[in-house]
C-alpha cells in the first residue's frame, strides 16, 4: 500500500454555494450508477462516496495520486455541465483528519444549515449504502462513515445540539399560522414522498391541519405515505390543472427541472377568490419556479429561506456546537488512529502534527 494515500473531500455546501449553484451540482438519483462510473474511473481513486442533500455536494475519497483531487473536481464539473472557473470559485477541499473531522461534523448536523437536525443522519446512511452497493466503498469509508454514525448519537444524546423545535418543518408551520391564522381549515398538497415533506406534514398536522393529499410520480409510494399521514393518494396529473384547491403546497422531489411554473401557478390563482397560497419548496434543484414568489397573495419560501428564518432561533443549538466540536474531532483522531496503522494512510494529529513522519 503506497504511503500516499490520502483521504479527501471536494464539493460544495451551503457554506459555499448559493442553493441556485447547488441544485446545478445536485446528483440526479437516476444518474448516480453513471456517475459511480465515472468517478471510480479516474486514475488513482481507490474508494469514493458521493453525499448529495440540498445543503451539500460532497465527495469523499481514497487516493493514492494528488492529481486525482484535480480530476474528481473536473469531473463533478463535467458531468453536471458546470463552469470549471465557477466551481473553483465555491468549491471546498480538504484531506486526511481534516476531511475525517469534517464528515463527523456533518453526520452529527453542527454543519447544517439549521444546526442540530437529524435529517442529515438517514441520508448519509442512504448515500453510503448507495456507493456500497456500487462497489465505491472500501475499508477507509467503511470505518470513517460507520465512526462518525456513532459520535453522531454520542453528542444527540449527551449535549443539547438536537434541543428545542428548530427545524424545515416546525420554521413551516409557524409561517403557515402567521398566513392563515388557523391550520383546520386548510387544504394540504405533497407532492413526493421524501421524508422531510413526511415531517412537514406531521407538524402540521400537529396544530390541527388536518385534509391532507399526496401526489406522487409514482402512486404506490403517494399510497404508502398517505396511509401513514392519514390523508388520500392522487395521481400526478393532478398537477395538470394547477393547484387552486390547496391553501398549503409542500414539495420535495428529485425531479430535475420544475413541477409548478409560474403559469400554473397563476392561474391557480386567478380562481382562488382572492385566497392565500403558501408554496414550500424543500427540493433541491427547486420543484416550483422562484418567479412564483412575486405573484399576488402567492407565499414561496425555499430551504435557504426556511433556514434563514430559523436563525433567529438556534442560539442555544450555536452555544452546543462548541462544545461538540473538541467531542468529534477527538473521535474523528482516534478512528483516524486506527487506521492509519492498517492502511498506511498517514495519521495527522487534530493540530496538523504527524504522528507517523515516518510514513
Amino acid at each position: 500500500m503506497s504511503a500516499r494515500d490520502q483521504f479527501v473531500l471536494v464539493g460544495v455546501s451551503h457554506r459555499t454555494a448559493s442553493v441556485d449553484q447547488r441544485e446545478r451540482l445536485a446528483l440526479d438519483p437516476q444518474r448516480i450508477d453513471a456517475f459511480y462510473d465515472g468517478i471510480l474511473a479516474i486514475d488513482g481513486v481507490r474508494e469514493s462516496f458521493a453525499l448529495s442533500t440540498c445543503n451539500r455536494l460532497e465527495i469523499y475519497a481514497r487516493i493514492d495520486q494528488v492529481e486525482a483531487v484535480r480530476k474528481i473536481g473536473a469531473f463533478v464539473c463535467a458531468f453536471n455541465r458546470i463552469d470549471p472557473e465557477a466551481f473553483e470559485t465555491m468549491q471546498m477541499n480538504s484531506s486526511d483528519l481534516e476531511a475525517a473531522v469534517h464528515l463527523f461534523e456533518v453526520a452529527a448536523g453542527i454543519d447544517s444549515q439549521i444546526i442540530g437536525e437529524t435529517e442529515i443522519l438517514g441520508q448519509i446512511k442512504n448515500a453510503y449504502a448507495v456507493a456500497a452497493r456500487r462497489g465505491a466503498a472500501g475499508p477507509v469509508l467503511n470505518r470513517l462513515v460507520q465512526k462518525s454514525f456513532q459520535a453522531a448519537k454520542w453528542v444527540r444524546t449527551h449535549t443539547a445540539i438536537g434541543e428545542g423545535k428548530i427545524n424545515v418543518a416546525t420554521v413551516a408551520v409557524d409561517l403557515a399560522i402567521k398566513i392563515f391564522g388557523r391550520l383546520d381549515q386548510t387544504r394540504i398538497l405533497v407532492i413526493g414522498t421524501g421524508d422531510i415533506g413526511e415531517k412537514t406534514v406531521k407538524a402540521l398536522q400537529s396544530r390541527g391541519a388536518g385534509d391532507l393529499t399526496v401526489t406522487s410520480r409514482r402512486l404506490e409510494n403517494a399510497e404508502s405515505l398517505a396511509r401513514r399521514v392519514g390523508g388520500r393518494a392522487a395521481p400526478v396529473d393532478i398537477l395538470a390543472d394547477g393547484v387552486p384547491g390547496f391553501d398549503i403546497v409542500i414539495s420535495s422531489t428529485s425531479a430535475p427541472t420544475a413541477i409548478l411554473t409560474r403559469d400554473r401557478v397563476d392561474h391557480s390563482m386567478s380562481r382562488r377568490a382572492h385566497r392565500p397560497l403558501f408554496l414550500i419548496d424543500l427540493a433541491v434543484p427547486r420543484d416550483i419556479e422562484a418567479t412564483c414568489g412575486q405573484l399576488n397573495n402567492v407565499y414561496l419560501y425555499n430551504v435557504d429561506d426556511l433556514a434563514e428564518i430559523a436563525e433567529e432561533n438556534l442560539a442555544q443549538r450555536r452555544a452546543e456546537v462548541g462544545r461538540c466540536r473538541p467531542i468529534l474531532a477527538e473521535r474523528a483522531e482516534r478512528a483516524w488512529e486506527s487506521l492509519a496503522p492498517r492502511i498506511r494512510l498517514g495519521a495527522v494529529s487534530a493540530n496538523g502534527v504527524s504522528l507517523n513522519p515516518g510514513g
